[in-house]
């Protein structure tokens, strides 16, 4: 308190560090013991009736800004949720299906005031600090996801200390999602968190590690190829615009602190578990090899986003044989399509532009052109043989077999007709 300016001090009533209590000084429920420089939690359960209204008061009434206790809050925002899954008025008393878990709830938050967290990081006894890593853990499950973040440092002397910075846990999302979905956004919950401590711990040469026991997130992380539903691929495009695939390694389940953020602890669980301290290979001095272990994205998953090739063909003659129906003269027709490729011609550079009429060459290759669209519409099976060198072959669909077709020298069908044939039985009597 010497090291405080009267000025900034708070108003305290009694400052004698020698009374039996430790002296308290409270936060919307949040003590700070000043003696033991430590965080408490005392809530005092009110008598709210057993209705969906009582229960968002006394839910609501856990004051907890650092996620400390967020792994037992869970269990009581679970109770809530279900409510609002079976529609349960705001004044419609407590399903009996539901009133165990949340009496239980209930009478385990007295037990609350038995935790105590210190407030520094580090104890005093530490000194000359080598290296600072935040290590971030997430997970989820059917019932919650959530994350956990801790500050390891390492001392000049290879002393190491974990604590922990932040928790967060929150409840699944009452439309059914799949468990790699709830990964995902565990991990998202997990970089936006980074992105806020970083900037309020302002430690610098910080190092930042990312753990999850998912092997499907670690393989939509690391890949590069693959296009994936908008649900996902937003989410990616969120971690990798703060974080480096590098930074991200497995942790197995048992291992993964996160666990309890995702699954929920009560009171007495909370204080014998690795919450506040972090998984034990954290305490090592050297950290294990971390393991990459992305799970390949499977052309099965259905995070994947099918790719629809088209195959377009323009069917141009079509569109021109369509507009030759509308001519009711055999001339006109051949006149107009002359004139057309004059004009192409002339666009293309290959004729000077005139106004002149078409002449009986242009007219005649024109006739070509035309009676060679409407055969290809009428004999494509039988051309195509014709011009690959093959004999037309007997069959329902082609009714030119018996006629000898071939093509001119002009590419236009043409057939032998029944006096060659004839000829030929002739020759052979």
């Amino acid at each position: 308190m010497a090291s405080i300016p009267d000025e900034e001090r708070a108003t305290v009533k009694d400052q004698d560090m020698t009374l039996s209590l430790p002296h308290m000084e409270r936060v919307l429920g949040v003590e700070w013991c000043i003696t033991s420089d430590s965080f408490k939690f005392r809530v005092q359960v009110k008598t709210n009736p057993l209705t969906r209204r009582g229960v968002l008061s006394t839910v609501a009434s856990v004051y907890d800004p650092l996620g400390f206790i967020a792994p037992f809050v869970l269990l009581g925002k679970q109770v809530l949720q279900q409510m609002c899954r079976e529609k349960i008025g705001w004044d419609n008393e407590l399903p009996e299906s539901l009133r165990p878990q949340w009496e239980s709830w209930i009478r385990d938050l007295p037990k609350l005031s038995e935790l105590e967290i210190k407030r520094c990081y580090l104890p005093s006894t530490f000194h000359n600090i080598k290296r600072y890593e935040l290590h971030r853990f997430s997970d989820a499950s059917i019932s919650g996801y959530g994350e956990c973040t801790y500050l390891r440092v390492i001392s000049e002397s290879d002393e190491v200390h974990c604590s922990l910075v932040m928790g967060k846990s929150r409840v699944t999302p009452s439309k059914v999602t799949t468990i790699p979905r709830l990964e995902l956004t565990a991990a998202v919950v997990a970089v936006r968190t980074s992105d806020m401590l970083r900037n309020e711990l302002e430690i610098q040469d910080l190092q930042e590690y990312f753990w999850t026991d998912s092997t499907v997130v670690l393989g939509y992380i690391n890949n590069d190829a693959r296009r994936f539903q908008v649900f996902v691929s937003n989410r990616i495009q969120r971690i990798k615009t703060s974080t480096k695939p590098e930074q991200w390694a497995y942790v197995a389940s048992e291992k993964n602190p996160a666990d309890y953020a995702s699954r929920g602890l009560t009171a007495e669980q909370l204080k014998t578990s690795s919450w506040f301290t972090g998984p034990k290979f954290l305490w090592q001095r050297e950290l294990p090899d971390r393991e990459r272990k992305a799970e390949e994205v499977k052309d099965d998953d259905p995070e994947l986003r099918k790719a629809n090739v088209f195959s377009t063909k323009a069917k141009e003659d079509r569109l021109l044989l369509d507009r030759l129906e509308k001519f009711s003269d055999w001339s006109r027709v051949v006149q107009a399509v002359a004139r057309l490729r004059q004009r192409v011609k002339e666009q293309k550079g290959k004729k000077q532009r005139t106004n002149e009429s078409t002449s009986l060459e242009e007219r005649k290759e024109a006739e070509i052109v035309i009676v060679k669209l409407v055969q290809e519409e009428a004999f494509p099976n039988e051309i195509k043989s014709l011009k690959a060198n093959k004999v037309i072959s007997k069959s329902k669909n082609s009714k030119l077999y018996k006629l000898s077709p071939f093509l001119d020298e002009e590419g236009i069908l043409r057939v032998g007709g029944r006096l060659s044939q004839a000829s030929s039985n002739t020759s052979k009597g």
